[in-house]
């Protein structure tokens, strides 16, 4: 389970078996979600969230926290998506420090 980005105590993460469309996993205070990254010609058109199995999803101000770090950080979860998956190198985490 590579943990991608630590952001003000989210969590984001790919689990090591995943599928297609690329996603991620957000953790914030036990909750956990997954939004798909909808991407055409390398830009990002939407991000859908989803519920993950057997945890209480996000609030809704967490699903907005989320949505914006993604939009802002989406080129560096294909990256790490495409290092991890296609590419079979090992990605590290990346705390950022700094509010949106």
């Amino acid at each position: 389970m590579p943990k991608i980005f630590e952001y003000f105590g989210f969590i984001f993460f790919f689990y090591s078996n995943e599928h297609e469309p690329i996603h991620v996993h957000v953790i914030h205070q036990d909750c956990e979600s997954v939004f798909d990254l909808i991407i055409e010609n390398g830009i990002l058109i939407d991000i859908i969230q989803r519920n993950a199995a057997g945890v209480d999803p996000l609030p809704a101000k967490d699903v907005k926290t989320a949505k914006d770090f993604i939009r802002k950080y989406y080129k560096n979860i294909v990256n790490k998506w495409v290092s991890f998956f296609v590419l079979k190198k090992i990605v590290k985490c990346t705390k950022i420090k700094s509010k949106l």
